[in-house]
């Protein structure tokens, strides 16, 4: 065997991790202290050494007390076949707690003949691992008693047999069900998965309750995905001594200014707040002086603790129509750390300095104690400002009470109070719309990727069902809050950047040249150009979407081009943020709900010394080593969310649908494929597939370039963008799947009855291929 060379004498960090990489065999710390020699004393520090590292995640315990590097897999573990793919055994690690990342896909090398038998998906298997190439591969050693892969599905009957229907969309056939234990028919069950294909089997394990109750939706999307939703005890128990902590000494005192928080009505927690006044200082002639104050959640969660390493697994807060599952427990999140009303808060605060073009002159960070003036809803805002602004209006405003209300109650509910039309609150947002004018204008200048994408709100009713679903509305003071969040932001960017500190950069790459031949060639068919050559900026977009400013097909052209566009992403690593026009951005602004600003804030205290008392509220040496491996993990975990809260609106929207089969809907199509093409309820969301077998007797071909699938005979054309008239088949609540057919419906059964076996259709009297579709067919 080979091992590793060490120095001996009480090994550095480097050293240890080294070491544990290149060992042949598990290194424990009984192996770590005979390779380097260490003896009494030294054997003591080592074990504290290697908690610490633990905590820092750096490494992580494996089988027999065994270390790894965190991120990998253990030289000998316990791992689960999760699949069979032509004859290629697919396993993965049976307890995998690299957080936020996903558990990688070993390739079981079988050794047949030497006491293993064939391996099934579900076997549970010790084996010795190695990485190879870029992935890893597994050599079993024994197998073990059977394991659980588990499948999230809704047990249903047909004919005397019990099946599984999978929640997932991807999942493409029911499992037949082997022991459904007491699980009765219609009921959300966790399944273990297990035997080889074509023969793979069902057995329930726990029964999760009604599938249709409304607050299953976002339950199957938690079970799902793997969404952290429990809290360990001991987070909890620090987040309740934190919560009780002093604010501090030396905050900068904001309390006498009326910031005022803008928020959604139903919002669960309030981040930020704002504030502006005309800048009376020599040289900034019509300029203005703002405050971004944001909640300093870095004060209250601190590096290497049980609530940050929560935090961190959760990555942001995911937001269900019935739930919010919260990156910090309800005591920081919806309380200590949130900006209500009328009480002293905890700040990081974003003083800026905007001249009279709308630039940025000046910014400076401080921590602060804010008072919160007012928190008001968007519409109520958008409705003071409209009020002032229209003199023939004489009715008094009347400013809506969010603070206190529970996050189940309608709007309806809340209660009201009146606000003078002279009063502090009114003044301080005309002064928020005056400087927000000059951030608008800026801009405007800037010409940022402006797609108007509108944004599905889904209301439910005092039982948890859906009691609408629409899209919502975009106002002025949505944008006034969301300019100001992006100065601060690209203020902290820039403040790191300053001090040549560590940066979680909000990243956004210029498309791909792929991407842009594409839409280059679907824009042809339109008759519009894009020029490959040119440099390509957010305002080329813009451009081809002025262009066809009234014309039908602006919705399908605006589809294509946010498909065009790359996913946002975290890294250290900044390239800019193309969507937005900006060469520096970073994420400050929601620390409650996302763990990139966290990051931000404490580099922000480290790198300018906000708080000398609180050295261990700054980023910590593990984190700014790891940046770019952080910043992989949140984006990842962003993702989850993101597909996680499209899932349960989905699940919502079909389950407001299911009344509705059989009737005529209008829709608009999304997606074209070779086998159909995707459908959206206008005004709703919810996307259903037209299979292409249901669109009459003649052969589609799909064309790639125009996003259209093309009937060989008639001509006939369905493409990303039309509206159709199409009638509902079924709405399936469980996986949150549509499925749609042409009005007149599936005609194509008659037709091809008359089509010849050699695959040509029958000639007509005249020599013309005869028209075999159904005469209902428009």
């Amino acid at each position: 065997m080979s091992k590793p060379k060490v120095v001996p004498g009480l090994p550095s960090r480097d050293q240890i991790l080294r070491f544990i990489e290149e060992s042949d065999q598990p290194a424990g710390k009984r192996e770590i202290a005979r390779a380097f020699g260490l003896k009494g004393n030294e054997k003591i520090q080592l074990k504290a050494l290697l908690k610490d590292m633990a905590d820092e995640g750096l490494i992580d315990g494996g089988p027999g007390r065994a270390f790894h590097k965190m991120g990998g897999v253990p030289k000998v573990t316990v791992l689960r076949v999760i699949d069979v793919d032509d004859g290629q055994v697919i396993a993965t690690p049976e307890h995998w707690v690299a957080e936020g990342l996903p558990a990688p896909r070993l390739r079981v090398m079988e050794r047949r003949g030497r006491g293993i038998a064939a391996l099934g998906v579900g076997d549970r298997i010790l084996a010795r691992t190695e990485e190879a190439g870029k992935g890893w591969v597994a050599h079993p050693m024994k197998k073990l008693a059977r394991g659980e892969e588990l499948v999230l599905g809704v047990v249903h009957k047909e004919g005397d047999r019990l099946w599984l229907k999978p929640v997932d969309k991807r999942e493409r056939h029911d499992l037949p069900i082997s022991d459904v234990g007491e699980a009765d028919v219609g009921d959300l069950v966790l399944a273990e998965k297990a035997g080889r294909p074509p023969k793979i089997m069902a057995r329930v394990t726990e029964i999760l309750g009604d599938p249709f109750a409304p607050r299953s939706f976002s339950l199957i999307a938690i079970h799902k995905f793997g969404i952290p939703d429990i809290f360990s005890e001991a987070a909890l128990e620090e987040a309740d001594r934190s919560a009780k902590q002093p604010l501090g000494e030396g905050r900068e005192d904001l309390r006498h200014l009326p910031i005022v928080a803008i928020d959604p009505a139903d919002a669960r927690d309030h981040d930020d707040a704002i504030w502006a006044a005309q800048d009376d200082h020599p040289g900034n002639e019509g300029g203005w002086q703002a405050i971004v104050a944001i909640a300093d959640v870095s004060f209250y969660v601190r590096p290497g603790t049980a609530l940050d390493r929560e935090a961190r697994k959760r990555g942001n807060s995911v937001y269900f129509p019935d739930r919010v599952v919260p990156m910090l427990p309800e005591i920081l999140s919806a309380d200590v750390c949130s900006l209500g009303e009328g009480a002293d808060r905890a700040a990081m605060a974003c003083h800026l300095t905007i001249d009279a073009k709308g630039e940025i002159k000046a910014f400076r960070f401080a921590r602060a104690v804010v008072r919160i003036a007012a928190v008001i809803a968007y519409e109520d805002a958008q409705a003071a400002i409209d009020s002032v602004s229209s003199p023939a209006s004489n009715t008094p405003f009347v400013l809506s009470e969010v603070e206190g209300r529970a996050a189940s109650e309608s709007p309806e509910a809340r209660t009201s109070t009146s606000l003078s039309a002279n009063g502090p609150i009114l003044d301080a947002l005309k002064n928020l719309w005056s400087a927000w004018s000059l951030l608008k204008a800026a801009r405007d200048r800037r010409e940022p990727l402006a797609l108007d994408l509108p944004e599905q709100r889904v209301m439910l009713d005092e039982k948890g069902r859906i009691a609408s679903v629409s899209a919502r509305e975009r106002l002025d003071a949505h944008q006034v809050v969301e300019d100001f969040m992006i100065a601060a932001n690209v203020a902290a960017a820039k403040a790191l950047e300053k001090k040549q500190a560590p940066v979680m950069y909000r990243i956004h790459e210029t498309p791909s040249r792929e991407k842009l031949v594409a839409l280059k060639d679907y824009l042809a068919t339109f008759d519009v150009s894009l020029a490959l050559g040119q440099v390509v900026r957010p305002k080329t977009f813009n451009h081809i979407l002025d262009l066809i400013e009234d014309r039908l097909e602006r919705p399908e052209i605006m589809t294509q081009v946010l498909r065009t566009q790359m996913q946002a992403v975290y890294s250290p690593n900044n390239v800019g943020h193309f969507g937005l026009a900006l060469g520096s951005y970073a994420h400050f602004t929601s620390p409650i709900r996302r763990y990139a600003d966290l990051l931000v804030h404490r580099a922000l205290v480290g790198a300018y010394l906000l708080d000398p008392a609180a050295e261990e509220t700054r980023l910590s040496s593990h984190d700014t080593n790891h940046m770019e491996e952080l910043g992989e993990k949140i984006s990842q975990a962003e993702r989850r969310a993101m597909e996680a809260e499209r899932e349960t609106i989905d699940r919502y929207i079909a389950a407001y649908l299911s009344t509705k089969v059989g009737e005529l809907v209008e829709t608009r199509i999304t997606g074209v494929q070779r086998f159909g093409f995707f459908a959206t309820v206008e005004g709703l969301g919810g996307d259903g597939l037209v299979p292409v077998s249901t669109l009459g007797a003649e052969r589609f071909h799909h064309d790639e370039a125009t996003h259209s699938l093309i009937g060989e005979e008639s001509g006939e054309r369905y493409h990303v963008g039309q509206r159709l008239t199409l009638r509902l088949v079924e709405a399936n609540v469980a996986s949150g799947a549509l499925r749609f057919e042409l009005a007149e419906g599936a005609n194509h059964m008659p037709g091809r009855r008359l089509i010849r076996r050699d695959g040509r259709r029958p000639v007509g009297k005249r020599g013309r291929p005869a028209n075999i579709r159904h005469q209902g067919r428009r």
